[in-house]
């Protein structure tokens, strides 16, 4: 069976946190391309733009970012009819309970909390790939 590309966009303005999904991908040997948008409004531009493959997306979305929060940029993809149906797994600090109804009730695919130690986040890296190489996607 051969593997997919998966094109992942990480939107995440902490650097330590992106080099953290970068680090795990990398441990992980998860070799699907990884592009990077700073905040919401950034990642609307790298959707619309040609900078990212159309076909085989797959958003990890922060949700405490300037400019564009993480609920603010998914109720603008889920509001674009080109960009309506792109998945989206949200991964944060957040573990209040609204900002998870807030996100599943846009119809995101997973919420994850960010795990405190690195050995853990490899392992919730590792977990997400495995899942999307099983999910039947276009």
């Amino acid at each position: 069976m051969t593997e997919r590309v998966l094109n992942i966009l990480l939107v995440e303005d902490d650097a330590v946190d992106v080099m953290n999904v970068q680090r795990a991908f990398e441990r992980n040997n998860v070799s699907h391309p990884l592009f990077l948008a700073g905040n919401g409004l950034e990642a609307l531009d790298v959707l619309r733009s040609d900078r990212m493959p159309r076909e085989r997306r797959l958003v990890l979305l922060d949700l405490n970012m300037p400019k564009m929060s993480g609920i603010e940029f998914l109720q603008a993809l889920r509001a674009d009819p080109d960009l309506a149906s792109t998945p989206v797994v949200v991964l944060t600090t957040s573990n209040d309970d609204q900002d998870k109804i807030d996100a599943y009730n846009l119809n995101v695919a997973g919420y994850l909390l960010k795990p405190v130690t690195f050995n853990n986040f490899c392992e919730r890296m590792a977990t997400l790939d495995k899942y999307w190489a099983l999910v039947e996607m276009p």
